[in-house]
C-alpha cells in the first residue's frame, strides 16, 4: 500500500504505507507488522496493525493525555497505566475488553463503585473499532514503551 500525494497536475509523490504510521509505534512499541494482543481474560487474542496502534495513539493524545501523560495518572498517581496496575484492577484491565469496559463505565480500582476521575466514553462518541484501537495502544505501551507509567517523583 502506498500513500499518494498530488503535488501538481503533472507530478505525483508516493510514500510507502509505513509513512502513515508513527515512528514511536514502530520503534518503541515494536509494532512493525500486525501483533496479537489479549482480547479478554480467557486468553483470546485480536490482531492490531501498525496503523491501528498509530490511530490508537492519536486517539489517546486527543482524549486521554491531559490526565495520563506518559502512562501516569495525574489526578491519582498510585494507579497508573502500568501493566501491573492494569492487571491488578478489579476487574483486570490488562486486556482489550478490560480497558474498553473501563472506558465505557469507569469504576474505582477495586471495582466497587463508579468513578468520575475518567470520562465515560460512549459508543456515540467513540465507536467500538476506535475504542479498541485506543485500548490496544495503551496495552502495547504498558507492555513495551520505555519509561511508560514510571514513577519519577523521587527524583525531584
Amino acid at each position: 500500500m502506498a500513500i499518494v500525494f498530488t503535488v501538481s497536475s503533472n507530478f505525483l509523490v508516493s510514500l510507502p504505507a509505513e509513512a502513515a504510521t508513527d515512528t514511536y509505534v514502530r520503534v518503541y512499541l515494536e509494532v512493525r507488522e500486525p501483533i496479537a494482543l489479549e482480547l479478554n481474560e480467557q486468553g483470546e487474542t485480536k490482531l492490531f496493525s501498525t496503523e491501528d496502534i498509530t490511530e490508537g495513539k492519536e486517539l489517546f493524545k486527543a482524549n486521554c493525555i491531559n490526565c495520563h501523560v506518559g502512562g501516569k495518572t495525574l489526578p491519582y498517581p498510585p494507579v497508573s497505566l502500568a501493566l501491573d496496575k492494569l492487571s491488578g484492577a478489579t476487574p483486570p484491565r490488562d486486556n482489550i475488553n478490560g480497558i474498553v469496559n473501563f472506558l465505557r463505565q469507569p469504576m474505582t480500582y477495586d471495582g466497587s463503585e463508579e468513578t468520575f476521575w475518567c470520562r465515560t466514553v460512549t459508543a456515540s462518541w467513540m465507536p467500538q473499532e476506535q475504542i479498541e484501537k485506543l485500548a490496544a495502544f495503551v496495552l502495547r505501551a504498558a507492555q513495551k514503551a520505555p519509561g511508560w507509567a514510571e514513577d519519577n517523583s523521587e527524583q525531584f
